[in-house]
């Protein structure tokens, strides 16, 4: 059965520690996709962090916060298995290893690779699943060895019907501030180098 209190949770942390680091990211540059980490225990944030694909083409919101992570004292850490993965985007497969690599045994996601390409014209996840690793979309194996993977609008779509309309609106809401982000991004990425615009 669905935790309603944790979706909850998942787009407090979207809404009030993700999106005002992206938005001034997008302002220098930098694509909408964030990340953050959470104790299983009490679902408190450890880090929170964003896209800074401009200083460094490796640091996606997902690899950036394990960055940050990483960079903090390991006694203000949490173990990795006690923890929740949180990703404003499903993970592209850089994303996907760093967070297979760092041990995470979950990960949960907002937008899907779909949306990525067709609502906020980022296509670059889907061609390199598709080129590098020969996958179509959402080829990948999302339950595996490693980790389970969980996509929030999925887990939405399965509740009953008023906690259902109530998390739709609240996403409908989070995503017309994606589209705003993702305007802001459009507009100023021609004066970036990154590679993969």
């Amino acid at each position: 059965m669905t935790d309603i209190s944790l979706i909850d949770r998942l787009l407090d942390v979207i809404e009030e520690d993700i999106v005002p680091k992206t938005a001034a990211g997008v302002v220098h540059g930098d694509k909408l996709f964030g990340a953050a980490i959470l104790r299983k225990s009490d679902r408190s944030l450890v880090i929170a962090e964003t896209n800074h694909e401009t200083e460094n083409p490796l640091w996606h919101g997902e690899v950036h916060c394990l960055k940050r992570f990483y960079e903090m004292p390991k006694a203000e850490r949490v173990d990795t298995k006690q923890a929740i993965f949180l990703a404003t985007h499903e993970p592209c497969s850089l994303c996907l290893s760093a967070i297979t690599w760092t041990g995470f045994d979950n990960f949960y996601y907002l937008f899907s690779h779909e949306d990525s390409r067709d609502s906020f014209a980022i296509p670059h996840d889907l061609k390199i699943l598709k080129e590098v690793f020969t996958l179509e979309p959402g080829g990948y194996n999302a339950e595996n060895a490693y980790w389970k993977s969980y996509s929030i609008r999925r887990l939405v779509r399965d509740l009953p019907g008023a906690e259902r309309a109530r998390l739709e609106t609240r996403i409908a809401e989070i995503a017309a501030t994606y589209d705003l982000l993702s305007s802001t991004y459009q507009s100023g990425k021609g004066d970036n180098d990154i590679p993969l615009n």
